[in-house]
């Protein structure tokens, strides 16, 4: 192997590094869920490379109602899947989407952007 060969091995290998810490490794934003007047639990998340919080705490057996406001048009962030509630949204750019649910049992239930790459949880207390 000559010299450029070596250069453009380890470059490689740095960037699939970033990649896998940057999906799997990198810190998380936890949040817990705010009441209203009526009862439900309310969380406001951003789609912007991510879900940020990308955990939210809510309570068992009360309402809960998610705001996600998708600032961007990257088209892996254009739709959310919940498949433990059965729930699939399209999220339009810089809008604010409501998804609404009622966690009955106590659990971490993940939720993914259609692709997959964009990850979170809600954790059910």
């Amino acid at each position: 192997m000559d010299t450029t060969a070596i250069i453009v091995t380890i470059v490689g290998l740095g960037l699939a590094a970033f990649v896998l810490w940057y999906f799997f490794f990198s810190a998380r934003q936890t949040a817990s869920a705010v009441s209203s007047s009526s009862g439900v639990q309310e969380v406001d998340i951003t789609v912007k490379g991510g879900y940020s919080p990308d955990i939210i705490e809510v309570e068992r057996g009360k309402p809960v109602q998610l705001s996600f406001y998708r600032d961007e048009e990257n088209s892996c962030s254009e739709e959310l899947l919940m498949p433990d509630f059965s729930i699939r949204r399209d999220l339009p750019a810089f809008k604010t989407t409501l998804v609404e649910l009622l966690p009955e049992k106590a659990g971490t239930f993940p939720f993914t952007c259609g692709m997959g790459m964009l990850r979170g949880s809600l954790v059910v207390k």
